[in-house]
């Protein structure tokens, strides 16, 4: 087996991907983890992924490896980002026929290695045991998480309490403050990367600010607020621009998020446990929605 780091290439986000579908693959009656990176081929079928894992290869060179076997076949991936002090594992995958052989361990200790000088990390990891064994072995503490989806039954919802208006490039200032402060580190060059991808919705008053992240179907991408009177706003106004009858999801919620866990299931969604919210020198942030990519 050879580790190489991530080139910015077309090949190299393909072998990224062939090896997250791999390892993200239905089990043998055609069901996915319920809690497992989904979202990951929905992705790479419009190209999404592929363009984050090389945004990730730019920004982060160093910390972006590749495993593959003697016949130069990608076996595993692990992609890292350092933002402000602040250390983020956004995948680690491996080939169903190449786990159980150290290549995950190898590729977790290259991806931590990238995190050296950094006091805080975080991980959106899934509900697998080795997932939780590795991270737990690594020295982070597991929160677990949970998720809701269902189609928004606008009927349960209050009217927002104050404006949410849509967002642009000229909000990073205020984003990057409202990372900082909610998470210890900003965002950066992450937010010129998200807004390529995803509906932007801001807050800004005397209850605090904060931003919201959606996709085309609704679903929150990253929602973080200083207060949980305008997180709350963020996500009943984007609980409320969800198509009709389209299913839409929120996830990695740990317990410290009651404010969204009220919020969504007053809009008719389903709460079941997801995964773990892996932390390292930090609380749960909160008021918060992660990205798994960007977290």
């Amino acid at each position: 087996m050879m580790l190489r780091q991530l080139r910015d290439t077309g090949a190299d986000a393909e072998a990224v991907r062939s090896v997250a579908d791999a390892a993200f693959a239905p089990d043998a009656e055609g069901a996915r983890d319920a809690s497992d990176a989904s979202d990951v081929s929905d992705a790479a079928r419009t190209g999404g992924f592929l363009r984050r894992v090389r945004h990730l290869t730019v920004t982060d060179p160093l910390g972006c490896w590749l495993a593959e076997d003697d016949a130069g076949r990608p076996v595993g991936a692990a992609l890292t980002s350092r933002r402000e002090g602040l250390w983020g594992l956004s995948l680690l995958v491996v080939a169903p026929d190449a786990q159980g052989k150290g290549v995950g361990t190898e590729l977790l200790r290259r991806a931590l290695d990238y995190g050296r000088g950094t006091l805080r990390g975080i991980i959106c990891a899934t509900a697998r045991p080795v997932a939780a064994r590795l991270f737990r072995g690594a020295g982070f503490t597991l929160h677990p998480t949970m998720r809701m989806a269902g189609a928004v039954d606008p009927a349960g919802l209050p009217l927002p309490d104050g404006p949410a208006i849509e967002g642009g490039a000229r909000q990073q200032d205020l984003m990057d403050s409202v990372d900082r402060q909610v998470r210890g580190g900003a965002h950066g060059p992450d937010h010129a990367e998200l807004l390529r991808h995803y509906r932007l919705v801001v807050a800004d008053d005397l209850a605090g600010s904060g931003y919201c992240y959606l996709d085309d179907r609704g679903r929150v991408r990253l929602l973080a607020a200083t207060s949980r009177r305008i997180a709350t706003r963020l996500l009943t106004s984007a609980l409320l621009s969800a198509p009709a009858a389209v299913t839409t999801r929120l996830r990695h919620l740990t317990a410290n998020q009651e404010w969204a866990i009220d919020v969504g299931l007053a809009a008719g969604l389903d709460l079941t446990p997801d995964g773990y919210l892996c932390l390292r020198a930090m609380r749960p942030p909160t008021p918060y929605v992660p990205s798994p990519t960007f977290l």
